[in-house]
């Protein structure tokens, strides 16, 4: 995972501040995307999800359970450190003080505190038809403000369609609504649940929600990291 030391962090932190979002290249090997895409049969969830039956979309994903298979935990771990630099600077900018501990080990014992023990990095398979919803990764009361999806499969290749969809609520307007088309090896890190916004009277909450839209053909796989553990 050469690539992950080649990110440049200054650039991330200004894509987040301004949209959100931020789109990262080839982050994983073909070959690293093949090996997490084998996890998938594996007995190593604590939870299988069918959208369908939640009416969260078409499709499924499983939730690992602990220990983490390795590859990962390093990247959990190693996308928490950096990111919890600008948490902390988006905390502070809405008045809630610097919160989120340097090391995500700390942060876990945080939610473990809060009964939130429950592993939440998962894989997910989407087939012809499938789809997600829009929606929110909170999970309890204690949340880290970001997470990151890496699309396993290679678009145009694998699968047509399967966009990341994202959406902010603007203040007295209607939702705005961004694709992202990843290529196979690709990050995407996300606010989980909003973004600060400077206004006329200091900075407030632009609520962001995402998704993915409609398989066209084929199969996409990915793996979500979420950085805070569940009820």
């Amino acid at each position: 995972m050469n690539k992950l030391n080649e990110i440049h962090w200054p650039e991330v932190y200004h894509a987040l501040n301004q949209k959100g979002f931020a789109h990262l290249d080839r982050v994983l090997s073909k070959e690293e995307c093949l090996e997490l895409i084998s996890l998938y049969p594996r007995d190593i969830y604590r939870n299988t999800v069918s959208m369908q039956r939640y009416r969260f979309g078409e499709g499924e994903y499983k939730y690992f359970m602990y220990p983490l298979p390795g590859r990962v935990q390093s990247l959990r771990e190693h996308f928490y450190a950096p990111l919890s630099v600008i948490a902390n600077q988006w905390s502070s900018l809405l008045g809630h003080g610097a919160g989120y501990p340097e090391n995500h080990s700390d942060f876990i014992s945080t939610c473990h505190l809060q009964k939130q023990n429950r592993p939440t990095p998962l894989i997910l398979r989407y087939q012809a038809g499938g789809f997600n919803t829009l929606h929110q990764d909170l999970y309890g009361e204690v949340y880290f403000p970001f997470q990151v999806v890496f699309v396993l499969s290679q678009t145009g290749i694998d699968y047509t369609g399967g966009e990341l969809v994202m959406t902010e609520q603007l203040p007295r307007a209607q939702s705005k609504g961004t694709v992202v088309a990843p290529r196979q090896g690709d990050a995407v890190i996300f606010t989980t649940n909003f973004r600060p916004v400077k206004g006329t009277k200091g900075y407030y909450k632009s609520r962001m929600k995402h998704g993915v839209s409609e398989i066209k053909s084929g199969e996409r796989f990915a793996l979500g990291i979420i950085f805070h553990d569940a009820l």
